[in-house]
């Protein structure tokens, strides 16, 4: 399991690790410093959500845990894992196509809207730790 029992951690790659799918009541941790932004993480059974300098940036219904976040101009990734399958959404830039690998799958093409929100739904089998690359085009 790649439960995040800190909440939100800095791997060593550069990358960060949020979420704990486990927990039965809401657990968060503000002001997580990260090469100069601040994140905000929110998560237990039924949802997690991760802002950056309070912005929207992660969310998923139900609950996952997030490791080797990646974001940058042309896109985010990460592997998620949940107890079940989890419906993903990310904020990027908006009106913009981007393509969607899951677990190593082509999941196709997808345009943000004009918040920039885009929605995915990964398939979990939990104990997992399932990639995600959204790219764009």
């Amino acid at each position: 399991m790649a439960i995040i029992s800190e909440l939100i951690r800095e791997e060593s790659d550069g990358s960060i690790s949020f979420g704990d799918y486990s927990l039965e009541s809401k657990s968060k941790k503000d002001d997580f410093k990260h090469e100069g932004d601040l994140y905000k993480v929110k998560t237990f059974k039924e949802i997690t959500k991760l802002e950056r300098n309070g912005a929207f940036v992660y969310e998923s219904v139900p609950g996952t845990s997030v490791n080797s976040l990646r974001l940058s101009e042309n896109g985010v990734s990460f592997q998620v894992e949940g107890y079940e399958d989890a419906q993903v959404t990310l904020e990027l830039e908006p009106e913009t196509e981007y393509g969607i690998k899951v677990n190593g799958n082509n999941a196709g093409t997808m345009k943000t809207n004009l918040s920039g929100k885009l929605s995915l739904s990964v398939e979990i089998d939990e104990g997992k730790l399932i990639p995600v690359e959204v790219t764009r085009l």
